[in-house]
This record gives structure tokens, sequence and C-alpha cells, in this order.
């Protein structure tokens, strides 16, 4: 019997699809584990409460959490479309949950706890929380994306459900979590420091207007350059001053949300602060294929829990499946389970943030012995 299994059922009844979760997982990891995970998704999403607390009876998990989405992975699947029932179980003892009542963790959470999160993306103040988890931490997660309305949602805790904040499992340092944030950009023209801004707005980058400087490298790149820039151009910017030279890992990656062509600013998704480091980026699924490759080179896992952006799979790739087939074949694990959400919570540096078009994953250690 296994230390981790990710089960799933695409049935349309919501009886039968939970029914056929707990047979996949006792056979593979048995009753009682010690972390369950549960994703909803499709037409399941107003049986989520019945569906966790199916769940708890049947298996008896030592915790529970879960979430619905507008899709899951699970294995090398990403089912964007109709309803799923993704449970992902692990034999590990001492996982701790976590109701938050404000945005930020309790102060006394050992160092090197790493922590999975799942929240409501209309009243859980998300780049508050992150911006508050200390740097000797790892925090994962995401938003429920399965409504897009205040309520539609629900997160699960153990026997509780609730429909705003959000909820956590602490794990053990034992499990040996690690976080990869893959941001599926590619830098182009050189980096700069911004010369001018307020707030959002970015006016000036290295002593010329915003926007010129964008004018500049649209004209010195080719058609099919060109082309790239305008389908997908975001803004990079440096979390780590100190380095020589900036490469696609190096940077937090944020949305250009206007143009002002009357005052050559651009209006950004973030405050970026004059003095900062910034270099253009483009995201195309080549450049996330080849981030994701990248950072997964090192390493190796005995399960992932993955939150990807519900603007990738199809959207971006052309079709499903992508981030959980490079994560199986990168990782040399099949306990691959997962949500598309509405806004991914990861580490850039020792830094958190809330990202969008990420991967964010949580790897876990093999477990030698359960």
């Amino acid at each position: 019997m296994g230390s981790y299994a990710t089960a799933v059922s695409q049935h349309p009844d919501a009886a039968v699809a939970v029914a056929e979760v707990i047979g996949q997982s006792l056979e593979r990891t048995g009753e009682r584990p010690g972390m369950a995970i549960l994703f909803t998704s499709g037409a399941h999403v107003g049986q989520a409460p019945r569906i966790a607390r199916t769940v708890r009876e049947g298996l008896m998990p030592a915790t529970l959490l879960g979430c619905t989405a507008g899709g899951t992975l699970a294995h090398r699947q990403e089912i964007e479309e109709g309803p799923s029932v993704v449970l992902f179980t692990a034999r590990i003892d001492g996982v701790q949950p976590l109701r938050l009542d404000g945005p930020r963790l309790p102060d006394d959470l050992p160092e090197g706890t790493a922590t999975v999160l799942v929240g409501d993306p209309f009243t859980f103040d998300a780049a508050t929380f992150a911006s508050s988890v200390r740097p000797d931490l790892t925090v994962v997660g995401g938003l429920a994306s399965a409504s897009p309305r205040p309520g539609g949602n629900h997160l699960t805790l153990g026997d509780e459900t609730f429909t705003d904040g959000a909820v956590a499992l602490v794990l053990p340092v034992e499990a040996g979590a690690r976080a990869v944030v893959a941001t599926g950009c590619r830098p182009v023209g050189e980096p700069m420091v911004v010369t001018d801004a307020e707030e959002n707005r970015i006016r000036s980058l290295a002593g010329r207007p915003a926007v010129e400087r964008l004018r500049s490298l649209l004209s010195s790149a080719d058609e099919a350059g060109a082309e790239r820039i305008r389908r997908g151009l975001h803004l990079g910017v440096v979390f780590d001053e100190h380095r020589e030279a900036f490469g696609a890992g190096d940077f937090l990656i944020r949305s250009i949300i206007g143009v002002d062509q009357a005052t050559g600013a651009l209006a950004v998704s973030d405050t970026v602060p004059v003095g900062t480091t910034v270099q253009f980026q483009v995201r195309d699924a080549e450049a996330a294929t080849v981030d994701l490759d990248e950072r997964l080179s090192d390493h190796s896992a005995g399960a992932a829990l993955a939150f990807t952006c519900n603007g990738r799979g199809s959207h971006l790739f052309g079709r499903p499946g992508h981030d959980a087939e490079h994560l199986v074949d990168g990782l040399d694990t099949t306990a691959v389970a997962g949500m598309s959400c509405a806004g991914e919570i990861g580490p850039v540096g020792n830094v958190h943030h809330v990202h969008g078009f990420t991967a964010s994953v949580l790897l876990l250690a093999p477990l030698l012995g359960k």
C-alpha cells in the first residue's frame, strides 16, 4: 500500500463519483490516512458539502481539506469541463488543520513548516496574506474558481464547510515539502530601472517614457516576435536587485493592464516603486513549457499538489493536460492532484505572492517505511 494516492471520478452522479474515489483511495492508501484533500468541480459543486461528508465517513481521514474549482488535475489529466471529483490522500502523521480568522498565519508555526491553503476569492485578502508570510515558511495554494459570485464556492476543513475566508493544512517538517512556481514567461529586451512612477502607473523607464520603451521593443522584434509581444506582454519585476544578471526565474510577473498614449505611462497590476528593475516579458505556450520543465529538472517527488491558473490549460497550450503531464514525467510520480485557480499563491525567492497564469506546486518527499 502506497504513501500517496490520487483518485478521480468524472461520473455525473455525485453519489457514484464520491464512492468511486473513496474506493480507489482505500485500495491505494487504506483507511484513516493522515491527510485527504478534495477538489470538486462542474455539476458537483453544489454537492460539495455532501461529498466531503461522505469522504469523512467512508475514509475517516485524520484531516480533510476541500475546495470547489472550475477544473481539476489528476495524474496526467486536466479536467476543464464537466463534473469531476479528485481525492488526494497521504499517509502523513502530524498534519494540523487551520481556519484563518484573518489574512495571516499564526505566529507560532515552526520554522520550515509548509502549508497548503485554499481561499475564497471574494472574501479572503490573499495579497495581504501572502505579503505577511515569514520567509522561513512555505505556503502553496490557490483561490476557489468554481463560481463567479460571492458565496458560490465551498471550502471544507474537517467536518465544516465555509463560503468565505480560507482554510489550510499545516504539514510537518518531515513531509519534506518544497515549492515550485513556474511563471511561464521569458524576458525580452533589456532590464530597465523605473525612473518615474506613481502607485501602479509607470511613467518612465531608464529616463524615457515607458510607452516609448515598449514601442522600441516592438520595432526591434521580427514579425513573429512582435506578434508574440502583442498577444502576451507582461512586466517582470526583479525580486533580488543584488544579482548581476537576470534570467527567466528572477522576476515576479505582473500584467500590463493599460497604456496611456497621452502621458506615455503603463499601468500594471501592482505597485512598482521608483528604483525597481523591471524587464518586459512574453508569455506563450513555448515559454511556459520551457519554464515549467526547467523548474522541475532538479526535483523528484513522492507526490505533487498543483494549483494552476485557469488561464493555462487549453487556453494557453491549445489542449488540456499539459501541466499535469509535465509534472508526472518531470517528477516521476503519478500522485499528482490539484485544481485550476482564480489566483495562485506561492513563493518567488523567499517572498510569497499572489500570482496569475502560474503553476504553483507543492512537492512532497517520498515517505519511507509507510
